[in-house]
């Protein structure tokens, strides 16, 4: 795993680059920040899954939004897809070491919010805000 130089990455956070409409990592924080990809990246922390059993682990998720967040996931170089040639098709994903370590990063922040929900939710809530 390569050492982050936590001084020239908070020189280019300064920077702006992640602010710039513009700047790809935009797209890469989307796919991994959302509702779907936290959960996808967390369920193949446990090992390699089967399109159909990462269906199954990610309560309420579609067809075609797993499919989706697969695909862009795969794309930004986090998963493997492999797929092999039998009938009825099989097709398996598990994480690249790339993924591993975004993996490690978003199942922290998924742990704090299941660490914290009793925290979270006892807030007073008010009608109109967000």
């Amino acid at each position: 795993m390569t050492e982050v130089n936590t001084s020239s990455m908070s020189q280019r956070i300064q920077r702006g680059e992640i602010f710039s409409v513009k700047c790809p990592s935009r797209e890469v924080l989307k796919h991994v920040t959302s509702q779907w990809g936290v959960l996808i990246l967390v369920a193949l922390m446990g090992g390699t899954h089967r399109f159909s059993d990462l269906r199954r682990k990610v309560g309420g998720v579609s067809e075609k939004m797993l499919a989706q967040t697969l695909r862009c996931l795969e794309k930004d170089g986090f998963i493997n897809r492999v797929s092999f040639p039998v009938v009825p098709p099989h097709v398996e994903y598990n994480l690249t070491p790339l993924g591993e370590e975004i993996g490690h990063k978003v199942q922290s922040l998924a742990d704090w919010i299941e660490t914290n929900l009793h925290r979270i939710m006892e807030r007073p809530r008010h009608k109109g805000s967000r």
